[in-house]
């Protein structure tokens, strides 16, 4: 027979192997792009296996869901979106393929602006097959103050699927909030530090409303807030007369964009080109934006780079 310190310590042994095995086994979540997937992996930790939809330097809204995607949702124990119209394919996925489970909206409480789009269409035709919700900008995410606000929302999904991890998921939630204040900050400074006369640029399409807005730019773009979105010759034109007459000094091109219009644009107005910024979609982890602060703190440099030493355009 077992004495009695010998059966405690046999069931505190047991307990800890029971708990091991119970932390072994991760929650599931899908989420929609790849920005979202990082800031669930830095808020979820070891307790979560993440797989993206959309992967990196992949273009969320030309995204054609696959049959195999529907079955991907469906093994999920938490599915995260963006909302705001940006990836409601992802929403129907879920329901289509008989998920149950939970769906965190990350853009949930954050103050919507319109699309750019709306302010200065430069003659484009829309394409709303992956339509945005009555004119909202759905870039949300390109303001560091929103992302911590889908900080918020993430933690508290993943609390409500799991628990048992609810300190875990707080922790981890406060340190990655603490260290997008500081990119927040550091943005802030940098950017300040510019004179009027070189804060207006182009993109490739209307993706950086929200950083704009947060970090008093003027971003122009000759398509409107999807890819998909056809310019015309007449808008084209009217864009260039545009950057010729405001001496707009840089022109960017997007990781998930074809760069032959930018290159155009570029050759005709006299602007520089100043790189590449990321919008939708995170670099591999080749790439110089593996991460989100990783790809705010690249796109930052980058303007900067070219902000402070392009000539204006002639």
């Amino acid at each position: 027979m077992l004495s009695l310190s010998r059966l405690t310590t046999t069931l505190l042994a047991t307990f800890a192997l029971s708990m091991g095995a119970a932390h072994a086994a991760p929650i599931e979540v899908t989420a929609s792009f790849s920005i979202l997937g990082d800031m669930v992996r830095e808020v979820g930790g070891d307790r979560v296996t993440i797989q993206t939809l959309v992967g990196p330097d992949e273009d969320a809204h030309g995204f054609q869901p696959r049959p195999s995607d529907s079955r991907r949702i469906g093994s999920a124990q938490l599915v995260v979106a963006n909302g705001l119209g940006f990836d409601d394919w992802m929403i129907r996925l879920a329901r289509s393929g008989g998920y149950k489970g939970p769906i965190v909206i990350g853009s949930t409480g954050i103050k919507t602006i319109a699309m750019a789009a709306d302010k200065h269409d430069h003659g484009h035709k829309h394409d709303d097959e992956h339509g945005n919700e009555a004119g909202i900008d759905p870039h949300a995410w390109q303001d560091v103050g929103n992302a911590q606000r889908y900080v918020s929302n993430i933690a508290a999904a993943l609390i409500e699927v799991d628990p048992a991890g609810a300190e875990h998921y707080r922790a981890n939630a406060e340190r990655y909030q603490g260290e997008l204040k500081a990119l927040d900050a550091e943005i802030r400074k940098a950017l300040g530090s510019l004179p009027a006369a070189r804060r207006k640029v182009v993109s490739s399409h209307d993706a950086f409303g929200y950083f704009a807005h947060a970090y008093d730019l003027q971003f122009l773009s000759p398509v409107g807030v999807s890819n998909n979105a056809e310019p015309t010759a007449k808008g084209v034109a009217q864009l260039i007369r545009q950057l010729r007459k405001e001496k707009v000094p840089a022109i960017f091109v997007e990781n998930i964009s074809d760069p032959r219009l930018s290159e155009r644009i570029r050759a005709e107005s006299g602007a520089v080109m100043g790189g590449t910024l990321y919008s939708d979609a995170l670099s591999t982890t080749a790439g110089p934006a593996p991460t989100y602060v990783a790809m705010m703190r690249h796109n930052l440099h980058t303007l900067m780079a070219a902000l402070t030493s392009a000539p204006t355009a002639r």
